[in-house]
């Protein structure tokens, strides 16, 4: 099978790569990080610049229709550079969820925002009581007048305190974990009966805790049918888990990098510790790890556009062999790097805690194990994948 790029994607690569490479060193990192969003702008206005932001939408929302492929080139890119900007929670998650649930006029209102830039978006999907379970939704949503009233509670939403506009999860019927009942509603993070708590994970993101209560919201708010989200949400989420399983790739290939420069340049009894063999065989299992996940990277972004069940088994398990090899390597590294491979001034200290981040991001490697375990195989297995 051929996996080499197109130019379309080379081109896309070549220019992520360069962007990466000119404005993401670790020390300017650092600075973006210290900023009041927690990113740069200025980077995030180079990236809807360049049309990184159209990427995944359609020509008719102006866009330029790419695939899983286009995201996995982005994120890997991502990865590597350890980006700050809310790509994943604007992009992928938030507009995903508007291109696919949204009536034309929501889409022309929102998406044109997205892509220049002008308008951040976050998903608040996530409860405390129902873990990484996207439909055990409690949160509740009720007529009131012309319009609905939201109660309940959301936990970790990616970039909630600085995004313009909430997607909210909330039942209109049903029960926490049916399918049936979900919708989606855009909730303005500045209105009354919306209360956010903000604070930094320890990968250098942000993220937030959502309470509603009795936030009163106009009848547009609603998007797609009442009750009709689930598919939608699902089919957002596994987007996510490949675009996260694409950054992964990329943070492994650097944390590789890294150990492998570190062990040609620490001296101790009077030469590099790489010529030490048992370093050498951890090496050889840290990059045998990279490039399995590198396969299932491959594979998730290839099972996008494939039936939903055939999809979610192989999200699932791409996730899941993700999250392991990027402890995996997460832990070799910091273990070879020694002590200083702790602290904050040593950039492997960021990757590592990163990796383990991706693991936990929409759902851990046990959660996902236990999701390919449940999940009807589809015919042919995962051996023909994509």
């Amino acid at each position: 099978m051929d996996f080499t790029l197109n130019d379309e994607q080379r081109m896309l690569d070549d220019t992520v790569n360069r962007l990466v490479r000119e404005r993401y060193g670790f020390e300017q990192r650092i600075r973006y990080g210290r900023e009041p969003k927690g990113y740069s702008d200025e980077t995030w206005a180079l990236l809807a610049e360049l049309g990184l932001l159209s990427v995944p939408f359609a020509e008719e929302d102006g866009g330029i229709g790419g695939g899983g492929v286009e995201l996995m080139v982005l994120h890997q890119a991502f990865g590597r550079g350890l980006t700050l900007e809310p790509y994943l929670a604007t992009v992928v998650l938030g507009g995903g969820l508007v291109a696919r649930l949204g009536s034309a006029e929501q889409r022309a209102a929102l998406l044109p925002a997205v892509i220049a830039g002008e308008l951040t978006l976050a998903l608040a999907y996530g409860e405390p009581a129902g873990r990484y379970e996207p439909l055990w939704i409690e949160t509740r949503a009720g007529r009131s007048g012309d319009g609905w009233r939201l109660t309940g509670r959301k936990a970790v939403v990616l970039n909630g305190d600085g995004a313009g506009r909430l997607l909210v999860t909330a039942r209109t019927a049903g029960q926490p974990g049916e399918r049936d009942g979900v919708s989606v509603f855009l909730v303005d993070p500045a209105q009354p009966g919306v209360t956010l708590r903000g604070y930094p994970t320890i990968d250098g993101l942000r993220a937030a805790e959502l309470t509603l209560d009795g936030a009163e919201l106009p009848a547009d708010a609603l998007l797609g049918r009442e009750g009709a989200a689930a598919d939608a949400l699902e089919a957002v989420l596994a987007a996510g888990c490949a675009a996260l399983a694409a950054e992964a790739v990329g943070a492994m290939e650097a944390a590789c990098e890294l150990t492998l420069d570190y062990l040609k340049t620490r001296q101790q009894f009077g030469g590099p510790i790489g010529r030490f063999q048992v370093l050498q065989h951890r090496m050889v299992d840290m990059r045998i790890a990279l490039e399995q996940a590198r396969s299932m990277a491959i594979l998730a972004a290839c099972s996008l556009d494939r039936p939903a069940a055939e999809r979610e088994r192989r999200i699932a398990a791409a996730k899941v062999l993700i999250g392991r090899s990027g402890r995996f390597i997460a832990e070799q590294a910091i273990q070879m790097h020694g002590g200083m491979g702790m602290t904050e001034e040593a950039a492997i200290s960021h990757y590592a805690k990163r990796l383990v981040m991706i693991d936990h991001w929409l759902g851990d490697a046990d959660h996902h194990l236990a999701r390919f375990a449940a999940l009807p195989e589809a015919e042919g297995g995962l051996e023909q994948a994509a």
